[in-house]
């Protein structure tokens, strides 16, 4: 994929940035930090160029500055919230993020509580969390909240959450997902900050949309795709129009929220430092891009694989029939179709030559390859060794992995482990690359090209198993696939 996002400027310019408004509130802010820390893979699909670990890479600049508060709704606890894209807990997250966070060097001061009620569930989970050592807070529910600014911003309202000790410039508040509580509590903080004579102040961390590009740019039309599930809408912030004569973009939640969060931070501070939510933003990613239509490009493929996503999502009845719509809608504002994804058409015409289910792959050069099912291997795996042969320069008719090699594992999976499907998935057949790379120079070569499958295309022309799909995701391949499954079986693994 071409590039067209600088990353180091962007580690610069963003922390620089940070430092600025830092010194504006005399010393002390709270960062609300939306969307992904860890693994921002949206971010480096629609700004080629970008790193998904940019986030962090930029905080670690600031490290000795940083502290990070982790915000987890006692709700979610009781109720075993999963993150959908990690297959784990809310609460388990929290104890990952904190040992990533520690990991590489940043300091996670303290966990707190929202909305809490002493839910059983959420006093357990504090228990376990000061027995590790990490500190924890309660933030409580308050009534009337967002409106009832009278009793919000007093003692009965934030001044009854327990005030979170923090000793660091750059309060960096995150959470495992959306809904966890995080702006409320930066501005219960600053409550209670200001109450002790504690100049702080707040801001936001966004990376989509980007407040300097157009409404319509296909990268804030892509981030609209990924969030169609959630009603996020993007629109011209009518506070920063109104204010500077400047259009710029935000999302509808922040603009909806905004005359609520100014009153707040007014009552608080006795003067709203922002006049939109534009301002409240520090992001500085549209800075950042060299190459308008390589972002273009890149973002309006990522619509595609939303759709498909969606499709998908909407055959297995997790996903509503109006999601699809939007991403359809979309799909036709960003001027594109299902047939501009270039592995699509070669997939397709694939299954229909063989009559069976076929999958395609575009390689870093533009070469497209494909694998169909045999008796032996899914369409999948014989993809994943096809594009491994490409990429190796070896010869097609050579056979990475010997036929009396998969057939023992076939047996196994078969015979003894109680498997339908003797055919081998792509773990089990780099398994048996690595071991065939023991001894033939050829799976040995196969083997060494895996990191450069991170970032290809792929398309399967069914439906994958729960194995197949993590095991491209894990190798870095952006793979879609058509709303079917293999089977007419009601149960899929």
């Amino acid at each position: 994929m071409k590039t067209g996002f600088d990353n180091e400027k962007y580690l610069q310019t963003q922390s620089s940035h940070i430092r600025e408004r830092i010194s504006e509130f005399g010393g002390k802010l709270y960062l609300e930090f939306g969307g992904k820390l860890f693994d921002d893979y949206h971010a480096s699909r629609v700004l080629p160029g970008f790193q998904p670990d940019s986030k962090l890479r930029m905080l670690l600049q600031m490290k000795d500055q940083v502290e990070i508060v982790i915000a987890l709704c006692a709700a979610d606890i009781e109720k075993n919230k999963v993150r959908g894209d990690l297959g784990i807990t809310y609460d388990s997250d929290v104890l990952r993020l904190i040992d990533e966070f520690r990991g590489i060097g940043l300091y996670v001061g303290s966990v707190v509580l929202t909305r809490y009620q002493g839910q059983p569930a959420a006093e357990a989970f504090k228990k376990r969390l000061e027995a590790l050592g990490v500190k924890v807070y309660r933030h409580y529910p308050i009534e009337g909240y967002p409106s009832n600014l009278a009793r919000i911003v007093s003692d009965e309202g934030y001044g009854r959450n327990e005030y979170i000790e923090t000793a660091r410039e750059l309060v960096v508040v995150t959470a495992p997902g959306p809904g966890s509580g995080k702006m409320a509590t930066c501005l219960s903080q600053l409550y209670h900050e200001h109450k002790r004579g504690i100049r702080a102040g707040y801001a936001k961390f966004e990376t989509f949309p980007i407040w300097n590009l157009p409404l319509k740019h296909p990268v804030n039309l892509a981030y609209e795709a990924a969030t169609a599930d959630l009603d996020d809408i993007n629109m011209i912030d009518p506070f920063h129009l109104e204010a500077y004569g400047e259009t710029t973009v935000n999302y509808n939640r922040d603009v909806e929220i905004f005359p609520v969060l100014s009153a707040m931070l007014e009552k608080i501070m006795g003067d709203c430092p922002y006049k939109s939510p534009t301002d409240m933003g520090v992001n500085m990613a549209g800075n950042c891009i060299f190459d308008d239509e390589a972002v273009s490009e890149a973002s309006r493929q990522e619509i595609i694989r939303r759709y498909y996503a969606a499709l998908c999502g909407k055959r297995r009845g997790v996903v509503e029939d109006d999601v699809v719509y939007k991403l359809e809608l979309l799909m036709k504002q960003a001027g594109v179709t299902p047939q501009d994804r270039a592995v699509v058409g070669p997939a397709l015409l694939k299954e229909a030559a063989t009559g069976e289910p076929a999958a395609a792959m575009e390689l870093p050069d533009g070469t497209v390859i494909t694998g169909r099912t045999s008796a032996l291997l899914g369409p999948s795996s014989a993809l994943l060794l096809n594009a491994l042969k490409v990429l190796g320069g070896i010869g097609d008719e050579v056979h990475l992995i010997a036929p009396s090699i998969i057939e023992p594992i076939q047996k196994l999976k078969v015979g003894s482990l109680g498997n339908k499907n003797p055919r081998l998935h792509t773990d089990e057949v780099l398994i048996a690359l690595s071991i065939c790379a023991a001894t033939d120079p050829a799976a040995a070569k196969a083997l060494e090209q895996l990191p450069r499958l991170a970032g290809c295309e792929a398309h399967s022309t069914v439906i994958l198993s729960h194995v197949d799909e993590r095991m491209f995701r894990r190798l870095g391949v952006n793979i879609t696939y058509e709303p079917k499954y293999q089977t007419s079986r009601l149960y899929h693994m």
